[in-house]
């Protein structure tokens, strides 16, 4: 039997959210590395780091998934993971496996101009959106990059009033309309449930 443990290669956007989701599981076997959240600011980078993780990692570990979607890579990431023969998590991206793909369709099609955060990004919202983006300095910015937007939906992973505080804050200074959905976990508490469930049964 291989007891080695198996491997989750993380974005970092998500990192908070799986070691949740394990220890409430109890799903011992899964280990997590994560790629740092702001590669997403550059996604071209996003397939060779992941790349570069599953070949090192592949000594140790008995099996290895990805949790990421697409993430603007434009099928780079999908090449990288056919290659590896690797899984990764369905969709285009965390917002989509979050609010699952028909509820997230239904939305995009009502309001093709929605900016969406999602648990991690609403706690982060000010150093990576207004920081990176370079609004905080230069704040005639915003209307360039958010001019097409009319609604900031929050996908909530968590009932967590402060992080709801924040997202509606962040719905102010982008001057959005606001609106809030509990989501829960998704398509990554299924996603990882699948994997973990295929790895005790090999491994039986």
């Amino acid at each position: 039997m291989n007891t080695k443990p198996a491997l989750v290669i993380a974005c970092g956007a998500l990192a908070n959210e799986i070691t949740t989701l394990i220890d409430a599981n109890h799903w011992h076997n899964l280990r997590v590395q994560c790629v740092p959240a702001k590669i997403h600011n550059t996604p071209d980078q996003i397939p060779n780091a992941v790349r570069q993780i599953i070949r090192k990692a592949r000594p140790d570990y008995s099996d290895i998934f990805i949790a990421f979607a697409d993430c603007g890579t434009g099928g780079l990431l999908d090449a990288v993971i056919a290659e590896e023969k690797v899984e990764r998590l369905p969709g285009a991206h965390c917002y989509e496996f979050y609010a699952g793909s028909e509820a997230f369709a239904q939305m995009a099609e009502a309001e093709l101009g929605t900016f969406y955060l999602t648990d991690f990004l609403a706690r982060h919202f000010d150093r990576l959106i207004l920081e990176e983006l370079g609004i905080n300095k230069h704040p005639e910015l915003r209307d360039m990059y958010f001019s097409n937007y009319k609604k900031l939906v929050y996908l909530a992973q968590t009932d967590n009033v402060n992080l709801a505080k924040m997202a509606q804050d962040a719905a102010l200074k982008l001057n959005l309309q606001y609106e809030f959905r509990r989501t829960d976990y998704g398509g990554l508490e299924q996603g990882l449930r699948t994997f973990n469930e295929s790895i005790v049964q090999w491994q039986n």
